[in-house]
């Protein structure tokens, strides 16, 4: 069973695309006109105007697809069901970290893409981001399934590497959309659509802090900084082989 069957079961309520971080993604794509999108769940970010096909390996995610989504194959990364240069550009969107054999995976989407290749990824080095205050666990967890930036260059070979910062109302659900809305973590329907936490288990503890800490203002007090700002660096990055 796909990792998605069980996570994703509301997932495509929660995880709708935010438009700044698509335009992102469509400039990347240039002037591709048909596009693999790889783990494409239940269809975000698949650009308007081009001829996508996705690929996805859950059933519970195809199921949640809308009906005039693109064409969906089930499959998974490692092994494209598609001949070589098949399309002008590929795009894989917060999904590397959840493939048993990345540089296969890449060795993939390099082989059936006659051009751009587009990652929206996460850099596991990265520590600006208050929500491991709580959770320090999650420090470990992207060590462990995120690959360093420096894989992609070997992968793919030059490649570019921008920071996509999140938008403070951000209308996607993954795990730091809600920086400026600490109480959402609370909630534990917003955390089900959120792998992180389900790969952890064991949130007890952080929640307990984090609701202690909204209440008496400590959070508001330490971060107040973040209150007026529009966007933040939290650790995602585009990654672009050309």
């Amino acid at each position: 069973m796909a990792d998605y069957d069980v996570i994703g079961l509301d997932y495509a309520r929660l995880r709708r695309p935010d438009p700044r971080i698509a335009a992102c993604l469509d400039g990347a794509l240039g002037a591709a006109r048909s596009v693999l999108n790889v783990g494409a769940g239940s269809g975000s970010y698949e650009p308007a105007g081009r001829a996508v096909t996705a690929l996805e390996p859950s059933a519970e995610m195809i199921r949640q697809r809308a009906s005039g989504a693109a064409p969906v194959v089930q499959g998974v990364a490692e092994e494209l069901p598609f001949a070589d240069d098949s399309f002008d550009a590929v795009m894989a969107v917060l999904t590397v970290h959840h493939w048993k054999d990345k540089a296969r995976g890449m060795q993939e989407m390099r082989r059936v893409s006659r051009g751009p290749i587009v990652i929206l990824t996460y850099d596991p080095a990265f520590r600006g981001f208050w929500l491991l205050d709580y959770f320090p666990e999650l420090a470990a967890l992207d060590a462990g399934q995120m690959p360093p930036l420096d894989d992609y260059q070997r992968w793919l070979g030059n490649v570019a590497i921008t920071p996509v910062p999140v938008p403070h109302d951000c209308q996607d659900g993954f795990l730091a959309a809600y920086w400026r809305r600490p109480a959402a973590y609370l909630d534990p329907h917003v955390r089900s659509a959120i792998s992180s936490f389900w790969k952890i288990g064991d949130l007890s503890s952080g929640l307990a802090r984090l609701q202690d800490d909204l209440h008496s203002g400590a959070w508001a007090q330490k971060y107040h900084d973040l209150a007026h700002q529009d966007a933040l660096d939290c650790g995602y990055r585009l990654v672009v082989a050309r």
